[in-house]
């Protein structure tokens, strides 16, 4: 965690168990904390200068969302996903994803086409670098959300959220193969062009198969831990 107290703003008028939860939940996607990992609530209350109540609080809904997990002895534990859990995240993360692609390429308003062709410059700038720097990676997370948004349904919005919290929380270790991130940046630049030049069928294709690419690149990382 950082070093730094948290100082909440005074505008901020969310419930500070609200605030606690969504703190330690982006520590968790951000990998602040990995798997294995233990949380203390002592440190974290410290941390936040908060009661340890809230810290309870947040790390019970963490635990019933699959986020961390109560070990004996060892007390809250950031969770690791079984490889059967994990193939059943990605089995239905390229269904939701593929579907939500078909509909933007149907619904695609002007704005988000600008939006999706500005972010298809900012990739290639990215790729063209010698080294591949680990805040270009937004753009493959700010694309995703355009292509949730421009499919305008907000129950398949809802699902895939929940889902990428997990794929960024966990599956992040699959980016840690030496070019997977490169190459994971172009099939989601290559999906991009696909809805903004209409064509949906190569579209879900793509997705698809970046899906799976990110599938077998976890579960490699995972034989090597």
């Amino acid at each position: 965690m950082p070093d730094n107290p948290v100082v909440w703003k005074d505008e901020e008028l969310s419930p500070i168990r609200d605030k606690v939860f969504q703190y330690i939940k982006q520590a968790i996607v951000q990998g602040v904390y990995k798997s294995g990992d233990r949380i203390i609530e002592r440190e974290l209350a410290d941390q936040l200068n908060v009661s340890r109540t809230p810290i309870r609080e947040a790390l019970f809904r963490l635990e019933s969302q699959g986020f961390v997990k109560t070990l004996p002895r060892k007390g809250v534990v950031v969770s690791k996903l079984s490889p059967e859990e994990i193939i059943e995240i990605f089995t239905i993360l390229s269904s939701l994803e593929s579907l939500a692609v078909k509909l933007a390429v149907k619904k695609l308003e002007q704005q988000q086409r600008d939006e999706l062709n500005q972010i298809v410059v900012e990739i290639d700038t990215a790729l063209a670098k010698p080294t591949f720097e680990q805040s270009d990676w937004k753009y493959h997370f700010e694309a995703n959300e355009i292509i949730f948004r421009a499919a305008k349904s907000p129950r398949l919005t809802q699902m895939l959220d929940g889902l990428s919290d997990y794929i960024r929380a966990f599956v992040h270790v699959g980016y840690e193969l030496p070019g997977r991130q490169r190459k994971a940046m172009e099939e989601h630049r290559d999906i991009v062009k696909a809805v903004l030049n209409g064509e949906a069928e190569f579209a879900e294709n793509l997705t698809k198969i970046h899906v799976e690419n990110s599938k077998k690149a976890y579960m490699e990382a995972l034989e090597r831990e």
